[in-house]
């Protein structure tokens, strides 16, 4: 009982600092985004943003990961905090001096991001060194759910912000969260990870055994296989929200920071839904039929007239959107936590990232000029289309995966 008691405060600790540092993030994203989106009013300037947010994953990802499990995760994750909040301090600084242009924003999001190539799989790697095997989906619940929060909480201060005080101001936030991350993962203490192998191995011998991982388990491959598809769909829409609201719907930014909330609101209500639920044993089947729920709500939201009833129906839609988005995050990386050696999580975190984020460009790439010839709503309605097409041709070839290796184990 006492061990139980000792990971949970140890976890929950490190977890309210990354809670703090997450709103003062998306406040700070939000804003941002914001600005670029009412000054440009352009799908292709916020589709070069987003792009910039994802090229450090996908060509760093890969490497990243072998780094990682022979470095210290938690000051890993110390660093990569550090570095954000020193970007939002030098980005804040440019602000008070003058306008720094779309460039030099789209550049800070891109150092963000690659801050975030180390800071993501590295805390998501540290969770099993703390948390018991059984407690995992548990306790991955209840990140979602305190990041769900934040997420809440950070488009909304953000547009409260964005109303009353200048964007250099704004900025800071971002550095009072980082250094508050910091503090709780330095109090506490975190085990070395224990490696298996008995020479550290080359390093592309390394990234290599995390391709493995993949190739050996078919259910899984297949699954990360249709979800790069399903990404190249899904990624763009979280980047062109700012645009549904400013355009489509032709309202302010506090009716963005709504949307934001209610896709917020979902993930809260979803991950307490899933962390009620004991047990799972079908998570990979779990996040293939989210798939189908988030292309119903992309349909949804495409079909959503231009005015102020489209809107809260689109609110409507996010709410759903956010939840079952959640359905594929939470049992997917429970099921990866539980299945991959721990010296390996770091690399195949890494990896799948890469993976997931490759799709974002692709998608970016098609969204941005697409919408803007079209209309982002249309937009909406296409994606969701191809994205249920992708969801069911993935149930099938999953299932005769499934089959093949319980024939196999046999």
């Amino acid at each position: 009982m006492m061990e139980k008691q000792q990971w949970r405060k140890k976890y929950l600790t490190i977890l309210s600092g990354q809670t703090v540092s997450l709103i003062g993030s998306s406040a700070v994203q939000f804003a941002l985004i914001w600005w670029l989106t009412d000054e440009s009013k352009s799908a292709i300037m916020l589709s070069l943003a987003g792009l910039s947010a994802y090229l450090p994953q996908l060509f760093l990802g890969p490497f990243v990961g072998v780094w990682l499990d022979r470095l210290k995760r938690k000051y890993v994750v110390i660093v990569a905090d550090l570095f954000m909040g020193l970007v939002a301090l030098i980005l804040s600084l440019w602000f008070l001096w003058g306008n720094p242009g779309y460039l030099v924003v789209i550049a800070a999001l891109f150092l963000r991001a690659l801050a975030n190539v180390f800071h993501t799989p590295s805390i998501q790697a540290i969770v099993p060194l703390l948390v018991p095997e059984e407690e995992l989906v548990k306790a991955n619940s209840w990140n979602q759910f305190l990041q769900s929060g934040a997420f809440m909480l950070g488009p909304v201060i953000g547009a409260a912000m964005f109303a009353i005080m200048p964007l250099w101001l704004i900025l800071l936030t971002d550095l009072l969260g980082a250094l508050a991350a910091c503090l709780t993962l330095w109090i506490v203490e975190i085990p070395n990870v224990p490696r298996s192998e008995e020479r550290i191995q080359h390093y592309l011998a390394e990234l290599k055994a995390g391709l493995k991982v993949f190739k050996d388990d078919p259910p899984m491959l297949v699954v990360m296989i249709f979800s790069f598809f399903i990404m190249v769909f899904y990624l763009p829409l979280g980047t062109l929200f700012p645009l549904m609201t400013n355009v489509h719907f032709e309202l302010s930014a506090w009716f963005a920071s709504v949307v934001e909330f209610s896709y917020a609101v979902g993930m809260m209500i979803s991950a307490f839904l899933i962390g009620m639920k004991k047990e799972w044993r079908e998570k990979l089947l779990a996040a293939q039929l989210s798939c189908v729920g988030l292309a119903i709500t992309f349909i949804g939201s495409g079909l959503t007239p231009a005015n102020q009833n489209g809107y809260w129906m689109f609110v409507f839609f996010c709410i759903l959107m956010g939840g079952v988005g959640n359905l594929y995050n939470i049992p997917f990386t429970a099921y990866l936590q539980e299945t991959v050696p721990a010296e390996k999580l770091g690399r195949v975190f890494s990896l799948f990232g890469s993976v997931m984020s490759g799709a974002m460009p692709i998608g970016l790439l098609l969204a941005g000029p697409v919408s803007e010839k079209i209309g982002i709503a249309k937009w909406f309605l296409i994606s969701g289309v191809l994205t249920l097409f992708f969801s069911l041709l993935c149930l099938v070839f999953y299932r005769r995966a499934k089959i093949r290796s319980n024939q196999q184990a046999n």
